[in-house]
């Protein structure tokens, strides 16, 4: 498949402008980074980052995947191990070609962190070693206590009451910086709602998602004032 590039003021927003286009995460792409991009000195000689993107091979390299689901369990113990945390990692290679793997733990609100932060760096630090050893990319997917799923709906909630408030008071409902897959959650979530719109705003990594009222009924009521 033919690589498609993608600019942003970042690394980050570059990256997050092609899991836009894909409709995808980050983990289920391959991404090389082509420039870091710089802001030049008073805003001349500033340079974009650019990244290189293609769909990850992942269905045909997944019975590969599959057979390093062992070494993915032992090394995630091994790391929970070392933080001082006692827990049992259970793991499947599930529907969507990637190594899943459960965390059994006393502590489950210490290993998920703040909004899911914590579980976050562990999902990148094992994909990243498990990548290393395999000398491709590979999708890994980390879990506690079913997170996940209790995040993305509480997401998907949080998003559709916004929406709500937003058409009922007609003035933008600003959401908490969220990272790249919490705000594609909430992006989707009403994305099938005509009248409101959302946008991410602000630099970084952590954005703030507004959802803004589309004023269809101002836009209505003008147009019958001037029948």
């Amino acid at each position: 498949m033919e690589f498609l590039e993608f600019e942003g003021k970042t690394t980050e927003e570059a990256i997050e402008q092609a899991c836009a286009h894909f409709q995808l995460p980050a983990e289920s792409l391959d991404i090389e980074i082509i420039s870091v991009g710089s802001p030049g000195l008073f805003g001349i000689g500033a340079r974009k980052a650019k990244v290189r993107v293609v769909l990850s091979r992942e269905e045909e390299e997944g019975e590969a995947d599959a057979d390093l689901l062992p070494e993915a369990q032992e090394l995630l113990e091994r790391i929970l191990e070392l933080m001082g945390e006692k827990a049992k990692v259970v793991g499947r290679f599930d529907e969507e070609d990637r190594l899943s793997l459960s965390i059994d733990a006393q502590d489950a609100g210490l290993l998920i962190g703040k909004q899911g932060q914590t579980l976050e760096a562990l999902q990148y630090l094992l994909t990243k070693m498990i990548a290393k050893k395999a000398r491709r990319k590979v999708r890994v997917f980390i879990d506690i206590e079913s997170y996940r799923a209790r995040h993305q709906e509480a997401l998907t909630q949080l998003a559709l009451k916004s929406g709500e408030k937003a058409k009922k008071s007609g003035k933008p409902v600003t959401l908490n910086p969220m990272n790249p897959h919490d705000r594609r959650i909430v992006h989707l979530a009403l994305q099938g709602d005509k009248e409101v719109k959302t946008m991410s705003r602000g630099e970084g990594l952590y954005k703030k998602v507004v959802v803004y009222p589309m004023r269809k009924k101002d836009l209505q009521e003008g147009s019958a004032g001037s029948l």
